[in-house]
């Protein structure tokens, strides 16, 4: 059965300590190496991309298992570890928090370029941008994204973890990404979902009931607007019920002919296309689905994912303050570990084949 991943985590100001961030670097990357000489490219990009194996990974670097800047920072310090090896991995990560996360299509080109994939390249800049449309507008659960990581192989495999933010509870949801497990790009894509808040009202246009939706918005807008404001205008009584999560403002005539004015005359072929239309946004999808639902009769999903929750102790002292000793004993053998890996030197590696597998899920 095929699980799909969703953290939510609430929101921590302040910044990693350089002292601990520059031991994550150190500790993701030896572990991230040695992942990736046992078992290969897939395997590692499996992991990034599974949010269990994710936050326990956080954990183990030391950060709180709490904090929404697990995700911002583990993600930074992977991708500052792996850089230096993307070539020799033919593993590349791109994006960040912020304005890195607006950069990750050119990020993606530059690196596509520059190992000869630039086909590959456009095809992942789609993908970027498909990810983070589905998961800011396609399910709109209240959170904004605001973290995009993307991560891509010479093979053609990819993943993604971003993350939104609810600026009214202050927690932040991760979402994770992994092609592998992926049938459908718009049919319950995720690698799972998993919430520490459950939220009552869930618009979720990728979600397996949506399907009909989909099938509908894509016809929907192919139709004359006269024709759609004739079918609307005596029902438009029934959508204003007391207990709708829809307003009379996602459904004005105005932002409807806006919609048409803009997809009218080349009309998308499948949803993920109208998902990818420019000016297509959230609220834009909203008032098509309350329209579809009006017109057609068909109903899109509005539940919000499982809840899940992890505890763990982390730089803050829970359980326990962080002990940079032992911190710094684990990242030397680990990187000797894999110095004896690449030597091709297979005794100590025995021995740590017998340890409890710490980091698979």
């Amino acid at each position: 059965m095929l699980t799909r991943s969703i953290v939510d985590l609430p929101l921590h100001g302040g910044k990693c300590p350089p002292w601990l961030f520059e031991r994550m670097v150190r500790l993701s990357r030896a572990i991230l190496l040695l992942i990736y000489e046992e078992f290969g490219e897939k395997e590692l990009i499996r992991r990034l991309t599974d949010p269990f194996w994710f936050q326990a990974f956080g954990c183990l670097l030391g950060f709180d298992w709490h904090s929404s800047g697990l995700t911002t920072t583990v993600g930074g310090a992977v991708k500052e570890a792996l850089k230096p090896y993307f070539k020799d991995l033919g593993i590349y990560i791109c994006g960040g928090k912020g304005k890195k996360a607006l950069n990750t299509p050119q990020e993606i080109i530059f690196w596509g370029e520059k190992e000869g994939l630039s086909q590959g390249a456009l095809k992942f800049v789609t993908l970027s941008r498909l990810t983070a449309r589905i998961d800011n507008n396609a399910i709109q659960d209240g959170f904004q994204l605001y973290f995009h990581l993307f991560i891509f192989s010479k093979n053609g495999g990819w993943g993604v973890i971003q993350q939104g933010l609810d600026e009214k509870t202050l927690y932040a949801r991760r979402y994770h990404w992994y092609s592998e497990k992926i049938q459908n790009l718009c049919e319950e894509p995720h690698a799972g979902i998993v919430s520490l808040i459950k939220k009552e009202q869930v618009l979720n246009l990728v979600d397996k009931k949506s399907k009909n939706v989909q099938n509908v918005l894509v016809s929907l807008v192919k139709e004359n607007f006269n024709t759609v404001f004739k079918e609307l205008s005596p029902k438009v009584h029934l959508i204003f019920k007391k207990n709708h999560t829809l307003t009379p403002q996602d459904f004005s005539f105005k932002s409807l002919k806006k919609i048409w004015d803009k997809i009218y005359e080349n009309p998308p072929s499948e949803f993920k296309e109208l998902i990818l239309t420019p000016g297509i946004g959230a609220k834009a999808l909203r008032a098509l689905t309350l329209a579809s639902e009006l017109i057609y009769n068909v109903e899109a999903s509005r539940e919000d994912p499982v809840i899940y929750s992890y505890a763990h102790g982390g730089k803050d002292g829970y359980p326990y303050k962080l002990n940079k000793k032992l911190y710094d004993s684990t990242i030397q053998e680990l990187e000797e570990i894999l110095n004896r890996v690449k030597l091709r030197e297979y005794e100590k590696l025995e021995l740590l084949r017998k340890l409890p597998k710490l980091f698979k899920v």
